[in-house]
């Protein structure tokens, strides 16, 4: 999987989480919860459904490791190879 796929299923998440966000939009170094107006439960909801749908297991020491769309990518690709 590229890790242009990776960041489509990333925003797909997002938009689905928060629906009202424009993820068109989004700078991929910049934190997601700033450009965003996601708490604590949004990003727990994006940890869920990435296990959810895609069997991805993230454990909550690695939660920092997801702050910007561009960590997301790093961190998530080698878990989908």
């Amino acid at each position: 999987m590229t890790a242009n796929n990776v960041r489509q299923i990333v925003l797909d998440i997002i938009a689905d989480i928060a629906p009202d966000e424009d993820v068109t939009s989004i700078d991929d170094s910049k934190s997601l919860r700033e450009q965003l107006d996601l708490d604590s439960m949004d990003f727990l909801d994006i940890v869920m459904e990435l296990r959810k749908r895609h069997k991805v297991e993230v454990p909550q020491e690695d939660y920092p490791k997801l702050a910007t769309l561009e960590s997301c990518v790093s961190y998530l690709s080698p878990k989908f190879a």
